[in-house]
């Protein structure tokens, strides 16, 4: 079957492609009057009134100095015009938003991550309509002219409920100091890049990313009306406080329990070197920066020794990257293929300097991109970062005196688990049989926490314009 022929000019940009800048603002908006907020989002798609203009899944030459894409909650699309039934068709997490409890169980957002402890404005989720990101090449001075503008034109239509900015750290790292945006999943139809590292996985069908197409079940996701059922996406949007000190704190404790330096034991929580090597690649020092064509062709399951990683010996199978992606590693349920995200996340907050600490936030925000909030994001954070029951039970090329892979896993994923120090758990598996030689990691704090989150709908721009005229109509 020939791939799916996308229209990148119908697509909202950042779907589909990064835009490799180093600022962002993230506009999270209530509407005040349906109508003019119609008004002001069809002057977005058409970059009329001096306004930016939506950017589209089409590369633009040469690099503009601003991005802008826009989405929606479900009681935003409320709000502008579309009815229960309609709403209906969505998404059921996208239904229930990211301060349900539902959904905030499914995903950990329990204790100080309850969307009760949220910051400005995104406890209540019925208040959060539209969220407006602006994403800025590299000038300040961008940032705030277009900030201005666009403030301008809330008046009268929308509320700021809050504005979390976004800046990126040199070398593309984030405040846990791990290099970030290696690995994505290689989209069927999507403009082709050069600038991101290919994988030795199977690209994913269009429909796991964008309504309208087939996905991996061989269905297609739609909604009502139809103008908002081809091209349009869902994505979790997140900010993730982090820990740094404490994420320090607790490498320095265990690396003299688990006999691992602390780079070493980092490199075994996330999957790979801070340098971003991944340890299958490079399993005894993170070495020299791989090339592109390298840092993510690569297989936890060969067949063949000393290759094979089915038991988890180099990269253990409860690291960051391989619960979040396993690859071709046996799992309950369907493969990994049918559970893939599309991530959009920059760091926010100034750099942390062990030496002259400060105490103030800083993280990582961003969206988390889908065509199903409920099977792909929620999925993936509940079955697999949130639990160890996902594995299957396979050997390696030894037999089952080497071990099991059920048994050399345990807890939560370290970064985003809820990890309560009162049964916190990651394995670091060894050969011998039943798990019998493995060395354990206890009893760990949780690091990240969730300071806000919402579930959000991106239209086509062929959506967008018929959103803009609905409150008219009504």
């Amino acid at each position: 079957m020939a791939d799916p022929v996308i229209d990148y000019d119908d697509v909202q940009g950042t779907i589909l492609r990064g835009y490799r800048v180093d600022l962002a603002r993230h506009f999270i908006l209530s509407i005040t009057n349906p109508q003019a907020a119609g008004k002001l989002i069809g002057a977005l798609v058409d970059g009329s009134g001096g306004l930016p203009k939506i950017t589209t899944a089409r590369h633009i030459q040469p690099k503009p100095p601003c991005f802008l894409n826009i989405s929606f909650t479900c009681p935003g699309l409320a709000k502008l015009g579309l009815n229960a039934e309609q709403l209906a068709t969505f998404d059921a997490s996208f239904q229930l938003g990211a301060t349900s409890s539902v959904s905030a169980q499914a995903v950990g957002d329990v204790g100080p991550s309850a969307p009760q402890n949220w910051i400005s404005g995104l406890q209540d989720g019925a208040k959060v309509h539209i969220l407006l990101s602006l994403w800025v090449t590299e000038s300040g001075s961008v940032l705030e002219s277009v900030s201005a503008k666009l403030r301008a034109t809330f008046k009268g239509c929308m509320a700021e409920l809050y504005a979390q900015d976004a800046q990126a750290l040199p070398d593309n790292k984030v405040h846990f100091g791990y290099r970030d945006s290696i690995a994505q999943p290689t989209v069927i139809g999507a403009p082709a890049t050069k600038r991101e590292a290919p994988d030795d996985q199977p690209a994913v069908k269009t429909g796991e990313f964008l309504l309208g197409y087939q996905n991996e079940l061989g269905g297609v996701y739609k909604v009502s009306p139809p103008e908002l059922s081809v091209n349009s996406s869902y994505a979790a949007f997140r900010i993730l406080e982090q820990d740094v000190a404490g994420f320090d704190a607790m490498l320095a404790d265990h690396a003299e329990e688990t006999g691992l330096d602390t780079e070493m034991l980092a490199a075994k929580i996330c999957g790979r070197w801070r340098n971003g090597n991944p340890l299958e690649l490079a399993p005894d020092a993170p070495g020299e920066l791989l090339p592109p064509s390298k840092l993510n062709n690569f297989n936890y399951v060969t067949g063949v020794a000393p290759s094979d990683d089915t038991l988890g010996l180099i990269c253990p199978i409860g690291s960051h990257i391989r619960r979040n992606n396993p690859r071709n590693g046996a799992v309950n349920g369907t493969d990994s293929t049918h559970h893939r995200i599309v991530r959009r996340a920059m760091p926010y907050g100034p750099s942390y300097d062990p030496l002259q600490p400060v105490d103030t936030q800083r993280g990582l925000t961003g969206y988390f991109i889908n065509a199903s909030i409920h099977n792909q994001f929620e999925f993936l954070t509940s079955e697999w970062n949130l639990t160890h029951l996902f594995v299957k039970a396979a050997t390696g090329p030894g037999g089952s005196n080497d071990g099991n892979a059920v048994n050399n896993i345990s807890g939560e994923d370290v970064f985003l688990g809820v990890n309560d120090p009162a049964n916190s758990s990651f394995t670091l598996a060894e050969v011998g049989p039943r798990g019998s030689n493995n060395k354990l990691m206890k009893d760990f704090p949780r690091t990240i926490t969730t300071r806000g989150g919402v579930y959000c709908f991106f239209p086509s721009i062929t959506g967008l314009r018929y959103l803009a005229q609905l409150p008219s109509t009504r």
